[in-house]
């Protein structure tokens, strides 16, 4: 595990095919949209004009123990663990500070899982963003799972992180807009191939 130093280093100079990059940039700026459908929690949709979009980086942490997952628990389904980066912050800072405030644990940045991208309305801030969330394994170096660093809106809609069953993560309700059953496998692929 990669305890932040670095970090960055795995996202520059390798080969990435989790980032989708067009061959010509200036051939799409003439297909750019003025509109762009974002969704909200409940999964409805909105149209959004592009200009009026807020630029939001985001990391969330994946938290294996053996055959578990630490999951947030959020309204009546689950997300990992994360949330937006802070200008001026890193990375790494980003995630280990998200990480506490929805878990009560402390971690160590390990390895990327994925990168994705997701147009959504932020359901108590207002407004539409656009948001690259980066995933990572973390390892768990301190802490204790708890509410206690939960933000304001935090406490309007999510409780105590909640350890899941691996083999039950195709039957619950994730509140995010990526394949969280093939996030999960990847990580778990990633963590297996690390302990060899």
């Amino acid at each position: 595990m990669d305890d932040g130093v670095g970090l960055e280093n795995q996202c520059s100079g390798l080969p990435l095919p989790w980032v989708r990059i067009p061959l010509s940039p200036l051939m799409n700026m003439q297909k750019l949209k003025n509109t762009i459908v974002c969704k909200d929690t409940k999964g409805k949709q909105h149209k959004v004009a592009v200009k009026e979009l807020f630029f939001r980086p985001s990391v969330y942490g994946i938290i294996l123990s053996e055959n578990k997952i630490l999951l947030s628990k959020q309204w009546d389904g689950y997300d990992f663990p994360g949330g937006g980066v802070d200008l001026g912050e890193t990375i790494n800072d980003a995630l280990i500070r998200e990480v506490k405030e929805e878990t009560g644990l402390k971690v160590r940045t390990g390895k990327i899982v994925t990168c994705e991208n997701s147009f959504f309305v932020l359901p108590f801030k207002g407004g539409a963003v656009q948001s690259i969330l980066m995933y990572f394994l973390c390892e768990v170096v301190g802490g204790s799972i708890s509410t206690d660093y939960f933000d304001e809106h935090e406490k309007k809609y999510a409780d105590k992180p909640e350890w899941i069953d691996i083999s039950e993560i195709g039957k619950i309700k994730f509140y995010n807009s990526v394949d969280s059953k093939e996030v999960v496998r990847e990580a778990v692929r990633i963590r297996d191939s690390l302990a060899k």
